[in-house]
């Protein structure tokens, strides 16, 4: 995937190892640290709203296929938190 600000490459033999390379965010208000992707996004944004952790861009389904949100960790970072949709 390469949409220009950001491309993700993937290993040919298991398409589930990938690293992500990028510029800037182009959708969202702030350009995340890392990315972590998770099994149930839903859930893990849930908690963290519930634990009262600081969202940076909520929940969004995205054109690409991922469903995501931003969150800020205790030390200042964003982290984007996602996942792929069936």
């Amino acid at each position: 995937m390469d949409h220009g600000w950001i491309a993700t490459l993937a290993s040919p033999d298991v398409p589930t190892a990938q690293v992500s390379l990028m510029g800037a965010d182009l959708t969202a208000p702030v350009s995340p640290d890392l990315s972590v992707e998770v099994e149930d996004v839903d859930a893990v944004y849930a908690a963290v709203r519930a634990a009262g952790a600081e969202v940076v861009h909520p929940l969004t389904d995205e054109e690409w296929g991922v469903r995501r949100f931003f969150v800020r960790d205790p030390d200042g970072r964003v982290v984007n938190v996602l996942g792929h949709r069936a």
